[in-house]
């Protein structure tokens, strides 16, 4: 049974609910807030939006497409309306550039631009043009009446791999040109398309911008590191490691640290939202996550970098790995009573820290 909301007639009632379910989750709502955010993603006044592409792959946009559990794609174009998208709209030329200012015109202060794709700014942009104009002057000319700016993917948010060193075209992301803008950051290469669909849901359903973290990220999307949710993070404690593709570490799924893992270091919610409809991201079929939501990371470090990180090896109080082999490690017994001792040590600490006076590093502070 379709929906008699508007939407595509692909997408079932039930496919539609389960879509802003998961958005409601992934915004950290409560099960209660379901009815509200059905609401707003079913009003009949969708937002107007323009989207625009510039030094990109259209990587962001095949995700997006790609998406089919539900069909997403068709969820999201139904609650928006998505009055200009190069790779999508129907027509070309003058007749897409005439519905482009005809909806900046009609919708002044009240769309949403969404940007795909780093800005060349090298003399003077000239290495990215549209309909015979910049990259930079588009952006300027559609971000004036915008009432915000959604920068998908990494390369729109921070310049991505076109900003490379030595970045022969002077690629820029678009926090680096708009400045009097509410601008949101939805890295990744690509970003899960779901993170985007909940940007867009909170927006309609309480009329605010989401909270936003030091890098303009959505905090319940890149509020904590991958790290925390990784599913390798019990051999990681446990200084089980993969030090090769291949060996039998990495056949046992043992934590990719030693392989360059970024994890550690990244935001995002890969371990919690994953990708392909399939439960699966780059970790979990044995390759280390690269930063790519980091703009210090991807593409500025080699992949088999390994990133600096606190007490990279395990605590004292676990048995060492090899525990049980002839020859090897303490005994059982040893090892309860190192738990034992470690835990009640542990214990004392955390009851001394709470006589403590509160004390956050300033760079963790902004992710909390």
């Amino acid at each position: 049974m379709s929906t008699n909301t508007g939407f595509h007639n692909e997408v079932s009632r039930r496919d539609f609910l389960k879509g802003c379910m998961t958005a409601t989750a992934m915004m950290g709502l409560p099960y209660s807030m379901l009815g509200k955010v059905v609401a707003a993603a079913e009003a009949p006044n969708k937002p107007s939006v323009i989207w625009l592409h510039f030094q990109e792959c259209t990587g962001c946009t095949e995700s997006l497409l790609r998406s089919s559990h539900p069909t997403l794609a068709s969820v999201i174009l139904d609650t928006i309306s998505l009055d200009y998208q190069e790779t999508l709209m129907a027509g070309s030329g003058e007749l897409a550039e005439r519905a482009m200012h005809d909806s900046i015109k009609a919708n002044k202060g009240n769309y949403f631009l969404v940007v795909e794709g780093a800005i060349p700014t090298k003399d003077n942009g000239i290495y990215c043009k549209v309909a015979g104009k910049t990259a930079i002057d588009s952006l300027r000319s559609a971000a004036d009446g915008a009432a915000a700016i959604i920068s998908i993917g990494t390369c729109a948010s921070y310049g991505g791999i076109q900003s490379v060193a030595p970045n022969p075209t002077g690629a820029v992301g678009v926090r680096d040109i708009i400045k009097n803008k509410p601008i949101i950051n939805v890295p990744g290469c690509p970003p899960n398309p779901y993170t985007f669909f909940s940007t867009i849901l909170y927006y309609l359903t309480f009329k605010k911008l989401p909270e936003l973290d030091n890098l303009g990220r959505p905090m319940f999307a890149y509020g904590r590191k991958i790290h925390e949710h990784c599913e390798r993070r019990p051999h990681f404690d446990a200084g089980r490691f993969a030090k090769a593709y291949g060996d039998d570490g990495h056949a046992q799924g043992y934590c990719l640290y030693q392989l360059g893992c970024k994890g550690p270091v990244t935001y995002a919610n890969c371990p919690v939202q994953r990708f392909n409809d399939v439960g699966a991201w780059p970790v979990s079929i044995g390759h280390p996550c690269i930063g790519c939501t980091e703009p210090d990371i991807l593409f500025k470090t080699s992949i088999a970098e390994k990133v600096q990180i606190h007490d990279p090896t395990p605590f004292d109080g676990y048995a060492p790995i090899d525990i049980g082999k002839k020859g090897k490690g303490p005994d059982a017994l040893t090892t309860a009573i190192v738990g034992l001792a470690a835990g009640a040590a542990l214990g004392a600490g955390a009851m001394m820290a709470k006589n403590l006076p509160a004390s956050v590093d300033d760079k963790e502070k902004q992710h909390k």
